[in-house]
């Protein structure tokens, strides 16, 4: 073995042992996550809880007095009507909720740690998708193994982007770091690749653009479809609160969607984060066509891979035409949202392992 490759071999191991320290102190991270959640105090919950029953309630049943006549005029109650504000259909206005740690305390402590945690793990992790790229002396994302751990890390470090722009994304991390998790353990025990060099169609500069891109755009995507599934679970618990005879949730499932903001911010949130990366992941698969008229003599083949990057375009398409519409705003755009991450799943993990084209490169 020349100095070369044992070189690039000791920087493989070093990686691989950057990507289990990373998924040791995500592990931690997931405990401080779920201690925060746990150790939230009830009693703040109950108060947001209370004043969310409070507005409905209110806005139902308030009434003002005006003055009738000159002086020495009596009065007379009117009704007010009842004014909701809905920035989309099955959404109302009402506050958001406190937040994992319940706005207390002890929860925002175990919150913090978790962060610094998180922030720590994707240090290590980082630093072990950098030493895989310099032992492959390429892109580090030409399998499903070097393309699962760089998506977990660009998935993370959206989380810690947003919070450092100080916006209310906290709840998102324990869903993040258990999501993180399940693609690490898969990626190594499962989609595990050793370090190699590329098939001859992927030595291009287009790996860097339309990879780089496509992991992005997924991450992100990830992030607005967790939106998503939230605000479909907080919604159906607003109409709960304003209607308190009917099927309630369970403690547990209404300690949860207590803390978490109102349907209508993950609502808004969700479709700017789909919006926003919708011409990303246009650009993605133009870059793809381009690529492919450079490595086999045509832009579009119908490969499978093209196929169903095509259809979670149009998928996402549809979603974002829904949501502008007045009729498919709310729920139905919502599943319409999760339908499209679902294809963008699919592409990633059932054509890569599954399907049979131009674009096998799963390594497994």
């Amino acid at each position: 073995m020349n100095l070369a490759a044992e070189v690039n071999e000791n920087l493989a191991h070093y990686s691989n042992v950057l990507i289990y320290s990373a998924m040791a102190v995500y592990t931690l991270a997931f405990l401080a996550h779920i201690a925060e959640w746990v150790f939230g105090s009830r009693s703040a919950v109950g108060r947001t809880a209370a004043a969310i029953t409070a507005d409905a309630e209110t806005a139902q049943r308030a009434k003002v007095t005006v003055r009738v006549g000159g002086q020495g005029g009596g009065t007379a109650v009117l009704d007010r009507p009842k004014i909701v504000t809905r920035s989309a259909a099955g959404s109302r206005d009402v506050p958001d909720g406190p937040g994992a740690a319940g706005g207390t305390e002890q929860g925002d402590v175990y919150g913090r740690i978790a962060v610094g945690l998180t922030v720590l793990a994707f240090l290590f992790h980082a630093a072990g998708v950098l030493l895989r790229a310099l032992s492959v002396q390429r892109a580090p994302w030409g399998n499903m193994y070097e393309f699962s751990t760089t998506f977990a890390m660009v998935a993370v470090a959206t989380y810690l982007v947003l919070l450092a722009l100080k916006k209310n994304v906290r709840w998102i991390g324990l869903p993040l770091v258990t999501t993180v998790l399940l693609d690490l353990g898969l990626a190594v025990s499962v989609l595990y690749t050793a370090s190699d060099q590329l098939v001859p169609a992927l030595h291009s500069y287009w790996l860097w653009i339309h990879v780089s891109c496509a992991i992005v755009s997924g991450a992100s995507l990830y992030i607005g479809a967790v939106a998503t599934l939230l605000y479909l679970f907080r919604d159906r618990y607003e109409v709960q609160l304003e209607n308190p005879e009917g099927k309630q949730f369970g403690r547990f499932a209404k300690s949860v969607l207590e803390r978490v903001p109102s349907a209508a911010s993950l609502d808004k949130f969700a479709y700017r984060i789909n919006a926003t990366i919708f011409p990303l992941w246009t650009f993605t698969i133009i870059a793809g066509a381009i690529w492919a008229e450079a490595a086999w003599g045509r832009y579009w083949g119908w490969d499978p891979k093209e196929v169903w990057s095509f259809i979670t375009w149009v998928a996402y398409a549809c979603y974002l035409h829904a949501r502008a519409t007045a009729g498919w705003k709310g729920r139905k755009a919502a599943y319409l949202a999760l339908i499209a991450f679902g294809c963008y799943l699919f592409n990633y993990y059932g054509v890569n392992i599954f399907i049979t084209g131009k674009h096998s490169y799963a390594g497994v």
